[in-house]
């Protein structure tokens, strides 16, 4: 379901690289790895008769539940991916996210200050990188992940130039 809030009539999103989800999946997994094997502790402890509390279903139930719910994770990133976009217009940038709850940021050349490239390990090893825009206001900074490279340096640099345009008309 579009709403013209979300979706201005018009307006085309240009999405990020598919190859983002990669990077997400990688992130994804160290994460998970490391939450189910903490919480696992106390099964291996209880099992080898180190513990006598938590009980063998509690102790056996905490790391399932995690996983299940690092399973439930791993099927919505190919989709959160895919949902991120971002639209340029005459005057501002529009940056959107979201599945279930989602947003539409607005940020005015005028307002950007700098625009920042950055790329991790695993974003360099699939040519990707990470736009960030930094504005007058602290908590109105914004970003575009897994953006290919090519394309983060042509819009860092017509950003760039489209916001001193517009700071100098002040």
């Amino acid at each position: 379901m579009h709403t013209e809030a979300i979706d201005p009539p018009g307006l085309v999103w240009r999405r990020v690289s598919p190859r983002y989800v990669t990077v997400r999946l990688v992130g994804w997994a160290l994460a998970n790895l490391a939450a189910v094997a903490v919480l696992s502790l106390p099964l291996l402890l209880v099992l080898n008769g180190a513990w006598g509390w938590p009980p063998l279903w509690l102790a056996a139930a905490v790391p399932a539940a995690a996983f299940l719910l690092a399973l439930w994770r791993l099927v919505l990133i190919p989709r959160q991916v895919r949902s991120i976009g971002y639209a340029e217009r005459e005057d501002d940038l529009l940056i959107r996210r979201g599945i279930f709850f989602q947003r539409v940021l607005v940020v005015p050349y005028g307002r950007m200050q700098y625009v920042d490239i950055g790329a991790g390990p695993v974003e360099r090893g699939l040519g990707l990188c990470t736009l960030k825009l930094h504005t007058a206001s602290a908590g109105t900074s914004a970003e575009i992940p897994g953006l290919p490279a090519g394309e983060g340096a042509r819009l860092r640099e017509q950003l760039s130039a489209r916001g001193e345009a517009r700071l100098a008309g002040l």
